[in-house]
């Protein structure tokens, strides 16, 4: 099966990808881990991503597709895949449309995981991190036992720039300005299934598996 998983922020698409890839057999393919790989590993495509990194530029989307090619012809994919991250807009759906078609395939499904701004909100704003060992705490979800104090190491926890309620906001008009679009090109394809995703991980999980099942019945 030729998935692609997509959703806002804090939606747990990290989570429920690894998951999914889990129960279906099929490799979890995110832009973050063949960024990794490419420039750790050194090969002429991540050179070029690290170049423009390290200038502080965005990769442009020629070199990550690049990446992604290079990484849905391997062995491991040829039976199925699941992508998480890509695409991220119509234009990079165009593209990969355009590719699976040369390999004479097409994606399966692409499943919305469904959760709406204040939830986002409330999941991240209430991370806290320890400065010490870098372990995350949820003021919420996974509280310390004594507020400000990591109950690893005893470190001071301290909430990141990145998780302020005004910064999540924008990620997500940022978001619903790049991937509603995406969202409707899928729905438009006939192979958008939205699945929701509030809720304990393991109920969100059945919920997805519950879509696949039918979809493969």
């Amino acid at each position: 099966m030729r998935l692609v998983l997509v959703g806002p922020p804090g939606a747990g698409k990290g989570t429920q990808a690894q998951f999914i890839a889990s129960h279906l057999s099929i490799p979890k393919i995110s832009t973050g881990d063949i960024f990794r790989a490419n420039v750790s590993g050194g090969t002429p495509l991540g050179k070029l991503a690290k170049e423009y990194m390290d200038r502080g530029d965005l990769v442009p989307d020629e070199v990550t597709v690049a990446m992604v090619r290079d990484r849905l012809s391997e062995d491991d994919a040829q039976e199925g895949f699941l992508l998480d991250g890509f695409p991220r807009n119509v234009p990079q759906a165009e593209v990969l449309k355009k590719m699976l078609d040369e390999f004479g395939t097409a994606l399966d499904l692409v499943l919305e995981l469904v959760v709406d701004d204040d939830e986002v909100v409330r999941r991240l704003a209430g991370r806290r991190t320890c400065r010490s060992c870098g372990k995350v705490w949820h003021e919420l979800f996974d509280p310390p036992t004594q507020p400000g104090v990591c109950d690893a190491c005893g470190g001071e926890l301290f909430q990141r720039d990145d998780d302020r309620e005004e910064t999540i906001r924008h990620r997500l008009e940022v978001y619903q300005e790049q991937t509603a679009p995406l969202v409707a090109f899928y729905a438009d394809e006939g192979i958008l299934v939205g699945v929701d995703a509030t809720g304990p991980v393991e109920e969100v999980t059945q919920r997805a598996m519950a879509v696949l099942r039918r979809f493969a019945d």
